[in-house]
């Protein structure tokens, strides 16, 4: 198998593409998109993301210490582009992308109420670390569209159409193709199935 070698870089792809939210007291609520967001501990629930100094989110982000991160699906695509190449200096993303403010339960930055899950977040650390400032924050409430759960009340996040970004492009998630341990269980049911010959 033949392998071309490059030049260091960020090639951990796809990753997903969110709309965080924030906002300064008093001012209109803003929009950025970001694609490198990730999670980092369960216990206690937190997460980052990676932002630039130049971007008009940052400072509200290191001021307030407070954002959401919005889950974009297939419908919100293009507000999640259109929020990632232009500023919010110039522009109420809101306002432009006819996307409505969500009043959020534990904080004072709003979600977005189109997105089909609105994770609330207070900044607990930031490391700057050269092109990016990553944001470490802990979770502070989930906020999710009833219509993505069952009758019984479980999550089904494959009806979001969420969307992941590649490269450069956008892609919605598709074909399922295993869940977590089901590499273990094919062996066990192997092993069950050995047994009872």
């Amino acid at each position: 198998m033949a392998k071309e070698i490059w030049r260091p870089g960020n090639m951990l792809y796809p990753t997903p593409a969110v709309m965080v939210s924030c906002m300064r007291e008093g001012e209109k609520p803003n929009i950025i998109t970001v694609a490198w967001a990730g999670t980092i501990c369960s216990d206690p629930a937190m997460l980052s993301i990676s932002v630039r100094k130049e971007r008009y989110s940052y400072d509200i982000l290191k001021e307030t210490g407070e954002f959401v991160v919005n889950l974009t699906s297939k419908k919100l695509t293009r507000a999640a582009d259109w929020c990632g190449v232009r500023s919010g200096r110039e522009y109420d993303k809101f306002k432009e992308m006819n996307l409505t403010p969500l009043e959020s339960q534990k904080i004072s930055a709003p979600g977005i109420a189109e997105s089909p899950v609105n994770i609330e977040c207070k900044v607990k650390q930031s490391i700057d670390l050269g092109s990016h400032t990553i944001f470490i924050a802990e979770v502070m409430c989930v906020t999710v569209d009833d219509k993505l759960l069952d009758d019984k009340g479980k999550l089904d996040l494959g009806k979001a159409k969420l969307v992941a970004y590649s490269h450069g492009e956008y892609f919605m998630l598709g074909e399922k193709v295993g869940k977590f341990g089901y590499s273990v269980a094919k062996k066990a049911t192997a092993k069950k199935a050995k047994k009872k010959k």
